[in-house]
């Protein structure tokens, strides 16, 4: 195993940051499972343990509940399943407790938060932790202009406790994922050396529509990691036994093409084929009819998003930036939701281009190209 400690080449910035880097970067060569999350673990271990011990609901709610009679039984059925499913994932979480040195049982609960959310005991807590994630993602493809550009957002404690990983595995195939501290590779955004690149928003499906041990979202984006092409990757997506559900935004660099999917649990799926006309998508079913909970930030930013022009680069980042619409912008500033960055996945340059603060300042972190070679 290779590792590279510090920023990945195509993200150095040095300066005042130098010592502290806004989004630190892993670059490895590895093999899958435990090998690869231990490496990662061990890497980000005081990251990892600042964020479990910031983590609003892990104490909270998720611990108490995982002490529990029903909350026991849950997570005794979301391991068997997801471990049954996703053998090297499993493994690969194993490896990043392991390596960080944190209860697995903590790594387990925040990696199936979503999961386990519906099935806590109070409605309240439920819709709190299910609140937790938020992001906002506009989607063009035009003659003139094919992109993705996504706001990672989240709440506040998440600050700070974000990585990527530049993974090279052993048959070859390397990814670049986006990743919150000591869950698995990526629940924000990622894209691979096939040319697979993609976004995820969470969507707030009813919670008597979740199935009590099903297979999680986290292991499904960790899955479209490896997706050869677009076809693989909707296939991985529209997982046929999850437990919740979720949006995947997808893009195809070498089949010229972009969509949408909406997902949820007992089969249940949507795919949009994105065109000329630009698509926002915030954090609630758009063309998916399922019972979901109504999330007020969400209608928020689709009605403000709805008002905006959305035709040409900037003006799709100053949409992105908009902070009209106190308490709810798109572009959010707290106090309990916070967006960590702003990315650019462009489909003609076939670059990348990761915004630090308000994009519509267009302050670049890093731009490169989305052609991944050997590390």
């Amino acid at each position: 195993m290779l590792v590279g400690s510090g920023f990945c080449t195509f993200f150095a910035q040095m300066g005042s940051e130098e010592f502290k880097p806004w989004l630190p970067c892993l670059r490895l060569r590895s093999r899958r499972g435990y090998e690869l999350g231990f490496a990662i673990g061990q890497h980000f271990a005081t990251m990892i343990h600042s964020r479990f011990k910031q983590d609003p609901y892990l104490h909270s709610q998720m611990l108490p509940f995982a002490m529990s009679a029903d909350g026991q039984q849950l997570i005794s059925s979301l391991s068997a399943t997801n471990k049954t499913r996703f053998p090297e994932y499993w493994d690969e979480m194993c490896g990043t407790a392991d390596g960080s040195q944190v209860p697995f049982l903590q790594v387990l609960l925040i990696n199936m938060r979503k999961e386990i959310a519906p099935f806590l005991p109070t409605k309240t807590s439920s819709e709190k932790l299910g609140d937790a994630d938020q992001c906002s993602t506009v989607l063009l493809h035009s003659d003139n202009l094919s992109l993705i550009a996504h706001n990672e957002d989240a709440h506040v404690s998440i600050l700070d406790h974000v990585y990527l990983v530049h993974a090279e595995l052993e048959d070859g195939l390397s990814f670049v994922a986006y990743t919150y501290a000591g869950e698995l590779p990526s629940c924000a955004f990622g894209f691979n050396s096939y040319g697979v690149v993609f976004t995820l928003n969470s969507v707030p499906l009813a919670s008597e529509e979740a199935v009590a041990g099903g297979v999680a979202r986290n292991f499904i984006s960790r899955d479209l990691l490896e997706a050869h092409n677009l076809d693989d990757a909707l296939e991985r997506a529209r997982e046929r036994h999850l437990s919740v559900g979720h949006n995947y935004n997808i893009m195809d660099i070498n089949e010229r093409k972009i969509v949408t999917v909406e997902t949820a649990s007992n089969a249940r799926s949507s795919t949009r084929n994105i065109a000329m006309e630009p698509f926002f998508h915030a954090n609630m079913y758009l063309h998916l009819q399922v019972p979901q909970v109504a999330n007020e930030t969400s209608l928020y930013r689709q009605k403000r998003a709805e008002q905006l022009p959305k035709l040409s680069k900037m003006e799709i980042l100053s949409l992105l930036g908009n902070v009209s619409d106190e308490p709810y912008p798109i572009y959010m500033q707290g106090p309990m939701l916070i967006t960590l960055c702003t990315v650019l996945f462009d489909l003609q340059n076939e670059t990348w281009t990761v915004y630090r603060g308000n994009p519509q300042e267009q302050v670049i972190h890093s731009h490169d190209s989305l052609r991944l070679h050997s590390i």
